[in-house]
């Protein structure tokens, strides 16, 4: 491996950590509808567990209301009581095969909470970036010590990987000021 591919390496695994760490938020449920809401809650689907929007079309109604429709009649209920049973706090209701989503209003106290998540997961990022960082830079000390790279050639790739995680560490608070200010809108 050359510090060109520890460089490249670094680079598609931070941006997989960012990816990630966008994909947890989603999941923190805000004031407005997102049909991504209820891309984690599972129902039994004939004897095996799959997400909804296997079962079911899942859209928005308007800013504050998902709708789910499901595509086989039986499933409404199954549904239903998968978003009920499901962390998010929701109280779903059947209007014929329709089942609406509404999304209650949050407290101030509920969005300080949610705040304090959403910082608390960017640290959590912000650390795995750190350590990819880390594991960069040890794999470049190994190819100096193996002599496959010099002194130099180091201390170059020890700058470049700095500037790679300062960018991706900015990049990971821009997204925890979007989804604060999100939260604090609605």
């Amino acid at each position: 491996m050359t510090i060109a591919d520890i460089k490249k390496n670094i680079e598609t695994k931070m941006d997989q950590t960012i990816a990630s760490f966008s994909n947890s938020l989603t999941k923190i449920r805000t004031g407005r509808a997102s049909p991504a809401l209820l891309d984690a809650v599972q129902v039994d689907y004939y004897g095996s567990m799959v997400p909804i929007s296997q079962v079911a079309n899942v859209s928005l109604l308007d800013a504050r209301t998902i709708s789910v429709q499901p595509w086989e009649k039986s499933m409404s209920a199954k549904i239903e009581k998968a978003i009920r049973d499901s962390d998010l706090g929701l109280n779903p209701s059947s209007m014929g095969e329709l089942i609406r989503v509404p999304m209650p209003p949050m407290s101030e106290e509920r969005r300080k909470e949610l705040t304090k998540v959403v910082r608390s997961e960017g640290e959590n990022a912000k650390v795995a970036v750190r350590n990819l960082r880390r594991d960069a830079n040890e794999s470049v000390k190994k190819l100096v010590k193996d002599k496959l790279a010099s002194e130099d050639d180091q201390k170059r790739a020890e700058v470049d990987i700095q500037k790679v995680t300062d960018k991706h560490i900015v990049d990971i608070d821009k997204v925890i000021a979007s989804k604060e200010q999100e939260i604090m809108a609605v």
